[in-house]
């Protein structure tokens, strides 16, 4: 899937949205055009990360782990304390989220998820609405 243009922003509306650099291993919050906040994240290996233009559409405090039946807040879990969701198969194929291995941070080593760290996920979580925009691009 190739990224769109973003669409002009109505005056007096802020623009809010993410933008995931593949090879970089960065996620940046944007607004208004300005790089307000910039998280280092491990992506899949591969090109297992889809690229394109999505939306958070799930978010998912202490998320269950349902390939290994793992327990939401279980120090086991792959997936850290928080899911957000990509438009991608209902919202619950890929996502953002947490992470029990905060040493993969900054590889390419996921099965296609945007990881990040525990504390950067929450942050994330709680900031940002869903139906934001995020961008995935492969620089």
């Amino acid at each position: 899937m190739t990224p769109t243009a973003p669409r002009a922003p109505i005056v007096g509306e802020e623009e809010l949205y993410l933008a995931i650099h593949k090879k970089r291993h960065q996620l940046q919050v944007v607004m208004n055009g300005q790089v307000l906040y910039t998280f280092p994240v491990a992506t899949g290996r591969g090109d297992l990360t889809p690229e394109g233009e999505f939306r958070i559409v799930t978010k998912v405090h202490k998320p269950y782990y349902m390939r290994k039946k793992i327990a939401g807040g279980h120090p086991d879990n792959p997936l850290g304390t928080r899911w957000m969701g990509l438009s991608i198969d209902g919202g619950y194929k890929y996502g953002i989220h947490g992470t029990n291995r905060p040493w993969s941070i900054g590889l390419s080593a996921s099965s296609g998820c945007i990881r990040m760290r525990n504390k950067d996920v929450e942050y994330l979580y709680r900031h940002i609405p869903l139906k934001t925009r995020v961008l995935i691009t492969d620089d």
